[in-house]
């Protein structure tokens, strides 16, 4: 159900003109003049659009697979893996219960180093299968994580490759005999690879069952098919109501879900802020913020629930435009992730951008290589207050926070981001480095210049060792903070980095 209020005429013309454009057909045609005359970064990106038949082609292999690793006596299953590879499979394991006999699923996507220990510690290493999931196989975090635990373990029967073909991490595997390499179909994305080897060999393993989430997938599919009319295509209608909507000016695209999927928002983030964040546009997705009254939003709002939000009704009264999409519960994700790549595939065609490169990403991590070769440089904390003083009507307050995501502060800052969000009635945003840099921090450095960056770095007590490398994992992550902060400042951002307990006073 759509109420868009203020919006709806615009994001009608902006469906009629996907159609009359036969946006659709040239989707799944690969036709890359829908978004650029360059087919670079266009065609040899649109792998998810056929990757369905590739995997039920896969099933029995996968279904195999996860019976004999638990046959074998492997209890956990960690994926190390950043962005793309590691999101969607955070999502199944916070929201699907670990199935009789199969394994227990969990993700390392940071270089904080008590999370690197505490993996270590509550998964049994004897009993665990650690899975570097990386498409260009040279991810900096995920070699530092299988270089950490192949050092600590050594047995290439509790390791998995999951990559390109041709890969670094390829090669890593086959030499090394890990127990298997699942090789990728090289022309989709990271972000785009939920439905691929990258998502649903961890399902496999949690026993999550595959067969019906690729099912709900190929529904969904079949919806957006070529031939469908515009005004009953479901990925045309989303995708032209997030593009018209943000060039109406409410481009903070509030996501609200249940808190049983509630995860499923940090694999959407990554999705829109990376495809959309560049060229001094973008939807700015707002995933986890608490939903408020409507006196603390401005009028930049678009918000799209999964099913029905008694919360929504008085945004609704207050003219806010809300989108509430039929979600049948967690069974319901495949097909939500094929909605969303062809909606965020549109919205690139009405934004007139290509949704499949990501051209400022790179930078952050080259800064990173720097601060790792130089020495990290000095960066002083700045006062809050300073910052907040910047932030006006339609910019978007993004805390970027280095810190353990697992401990208790990470719910202070969240804390503390509410807070924020209703003094200043600004979209407010939180990301756990170095993870962000794999998903908004595109966005950040390529879109509008409307976001002011509240960067934190925690103190860490203790550290890990990242073996063949002169640096520890703290080392790492600090110089992944410095990094980004020093790209974001080059930029002419407002950006700062300011003291937790700075931060934390907002909840007093």
């Amino acid at each position: 159900m759509q109420r868009l209020g203020p919006i709806a005429d615009v994001v009608e013309t902006a469906l009629h003109d996907l159609g009359g454009r036969r946006a659709a057909a040239r989707i799944w045609d690969g036709d890359h003049t829908l978004w650029q005359d360059d087919p670079t970064e266009v065609t040899d990106r649109l792998g998810w659009l056929h990757v369905l038949d590739d995997m039920e082609a896969e099933l029995d292999r996968l279904e195999a697979f996860a019976a004999a690793a638990a046959a074998d006596g492997l209890t956990h299953a960690v994926v190390m893996g950043m962005g793309g590879s590691s999101l969607f499979p955070e999502v199944l394991a916070r929201t699907f219960p670990t199935a009789d006999g199969r394994l227990t699923l969990r993700t390392l996507d940071t270089t904080d180093p008590a999370t690197v220990l505490r993996v270590e510690s509550e998964c049994p290493v004897e009993h665990t299968l650690f899975i570097a999931s990386s498409k260009s196989g040279s991810t900096i975090e995920t070699r530092s994580h299988l270089a950490y635990f192949w050092d600590e373990v050594g047995d290439p029967s509790r390791f998995v490759a999951i990559t390109d073909p041709g890969s670094e991490l390829a090669a890593i595997g086959a030499e090394r005999g890990f127990r298997a390499v699942f090789e990728n179909r090289s022309d989709i994305g990271g972000r785009y690879s939920a439905l691929s080897f990258f998502g649903l060999v961890p399902a496999a393993l949690a026993g999550v069952d595959v067969r019906a989430m690729l099912a709900a997938a190929r529904a969904s599919a079949t919806a957006c098919g070529p031939d469908v009319d515009v005004d009953k295509h479901p990925g045309l209608r989303l995708g032209a109501t997030l593009g018209a909507a943000a060039r109406a000016g409410r481009d903070k695209l509030t996501l609200v879900l249940d808190a049983e999927v509630e995860t499923f928002g940090l694999w959407l983030e990554q999705l829109i802020a990376e495809s959309t964040g560049k060229h001094g546009t973008g939807v700015i997705p707002v995933a986890g913020e608490r939903l408020g009254p409507p006196e603390v939003y401005g009028d930049d709002r678009l918000f799209v629930a999964l099913g029905t939000h008694h919360g929504l009704e008085p945004l609704i009264d207050a003219g806010h435009p809300v989108v509430e999409l039929d979600f049948g519960g967690p069974d319901d994700l495949g097909a939500q992730v094929f909605l969303w790549e062809f909606a965020v595939a549109a919205c690139g065609a009405v934004l007139g951008i290509n949704p499949f490169d990501q051209p400022n990403v790179a930078e952050a991590k080259a800064a990173t290589q720097r601060v790792l070769g130089e020495g990290p440089p000095a960066i002083e904390t700045e006062p809050l207050d300073g910052l907040l003083a910047e932030v006006g009507p339609g910019d978007y307050l993004a805390i970027l926070a280095y810190v353990d995501p697992e401990a208790g502060v990470v719910d202070a800052i969240e804390d503390a981001r509410t807070a924020l969000r209703d003094r200043l009635c600004v979209a407010s945003t939180v990301g756990i480095g170095p993870r962000y840099l794999h998903s908004t921090g595109q966005l950040h450095k390529g879109g509008q210049p409307s976001g002011v960056f509240v960067q934190v770095v925690g103190e860490e007590v203790v550290d890990a060792p990242v073996p063949g490398e002169d640096f520890t994992f703290s080392t790492l992550l600090h110089a992944q903070a410095a990094g980004d902060l020093l790209t974001l400042k080059g930029k002419g951002l407002r950006a700062a980095r300011v003291s937790i307990d700075d931060l934390l006073k907002e909840t007093r």
